[in-house]
């Protein structure tokens, strides 16, 4: 059974309307803007509010919430019991899921993952084949990519970056101007291969 219909075209996307209530939506609650149906599953709880946008091939099922002004196109999947909030975006291949939290002006891209209960915000970065996962949190202006893990209890802020096939995970802390890279390994008070930049990434730009 349908749980939305499509109303007039703003630009090339459609505001959608409850014809039902379900979740945390009532009948007749205007929804986000979408291309078509096959951006939001009519199953589940999953919705799309404000003036949050889902087009291309994206798709959101399940029990997922994107809301705020994030943006969800390309290939990108957001499922379960996931949300996407705020200015984030996340597009390409990427996929969250479980109950992950991705929000402020976060962006996931490429094939990377965000699952289980972790979140990326502020104006992190996570891209390539990276992997965020656990009870993980990636923040600030940090940027994880390549086929970089952080996950379990791990914090990766400030200007850090983790890449390779480095892995971060336990209890530990990365932030200031920290790299993590190639094969290291960074969990509670094992020693990792770790160098210090003077890389100033509060100045760049995010994409548009």
């Amino acid at each position: 059974m349908k749980k939305y219909k499509l109303l007039q075209k703003e630009g090339n996307l459609c505001r959608i309307q409850a014809i039902r209530s379900f979740g945390n939506v009532n009948a007749g609650d205007l929804g986000g803007l979408i291309e078509g149906e096959h951006n939001l599953s009519h199953e589940g709880n999953a919705w799309v509010s404000g003036n949050a946008k889902v087009y291309e091939n994206a798709r959101i099922y399940g029990n997922a919430w994107v809301s705020g002004n994030a943006r969800i196109y390309g290939n990108a999947q957001v499922s379960n019991s996931a949300q996407v909030s705020g200015n984030a975006k996340v597009y390409e291949n990427a996929r969250i899921f479980g109950n992950a939290w991705v929000f402020s002006n976060a962006q996931v891209y490429g094939n990377a993952e965000v699952y289980g209960n972790a979140q990326v915000s502020v104006n992190a970065w996570v891209s390539g084949d990276a992997l965020i996962f656990g009870d993980a949190k990636v923040y600030e202006y940090a940027w994880i990519y390549g086929n970089a893990w952080v996950s379990e209890n791990a914090q990766v802020y400030g200007n850090a970056r983790i890449y390779g096939n480095a892995q971060v995970c336990g209890s530990v802390m990365i932030g200031g101007n920290t790299e993590v890279f190639e094969n290291a390994f960074k969990k509670k008070t094992i020693d990792a291969k770790i160098r210090e930049l003077d890389l100033k990434f509060k100045n760049r730009k995010l994409g548009v």
